[in-house]
Order: C-alpha cells, then sequence, then structure tokens
C-alpha cells in the first residue's frame, strides 16, 4: 500500500521540483522582469503567460529572429530544457491584475 501511495504522488513531487528549478532559473529575470514575472513597468510581463508562447519568443530570440538588446544573449545561455523549465514556471504565476501587460 505504501508504495502505491507513493506512486500516486510521484507525478506531483516531480511537478514540484520541476517548478522549483524553473524558479531557480528564472531568478536572472527578475531584473527586468519584476519578480514572479510581474514587471513594474519597462518591460513584459512573464506572469501568467502560456509555456508554449514564451518557449517561442525564446527561440526567436535565440535564433536571432527577434531582435533584442540582450534578450538573444541571455537565451542563448541557457538549454532547450532550461527554457522549458522556465517557461513553465511562469506560466504557473498569477499575474499581478495591477500591472498592465
Amino acid at each position: 500500500m505504501t508504495l502505491v501511495c507513493l506512486w500516486a504522488l510521484a507525478p506531483a513531487a516531480h511537478a514540484s521540483n520541476a517548478l522549483d528549478a524553473g524558479r531557480l532559473l528564472a531568478a536572472t529575470c527578475a531584473n527586468c522582469h519584476g519578480t514572479d514575472g510581474r514587471s513594474v513597468g519597462g518591460t513584459e510581463s512573464l506572469a501568467g503567460v502560456p509555456g508554449d508562447k514564451l518557449l517561442r519568443k525564446l527561440a526567436a530570440f535565440t535564433s536571432g529572429e527577434k531582435p533584442a538588446t540582450i534578450m538573444h544573449q541571455i537565451a542563448k545561455g541557457y538549454t532547450p530544457e532550461q527554457l522549458a523549465l522556465i517557461a513553465a514556471y511562469f506560466a504557473a504565476q498569477r499575474p499581478d491584475a495591477r500591472v498592465a501587460r
């Protein structure tokens, strides 16, 4: 019975670990995009943006398709797996209703 309970909890633990890893990786984004992706102005808020949309934007920065001042360099510093963790983390955050997006 214990094994069944542990097996049932494994996906939740994995998801929690993935969000924790994403949170750690996304910490570098806070300088421009705000804590937990809630920008206070100047750059776009990332909190609550669907992960697939963020991944498309990151891919465009990485490839040079989307012009940027610094994002193309930052995005290239992560593996695709790390970018997916970052996108999932921001997608899981609640946007702040007081911040324009």
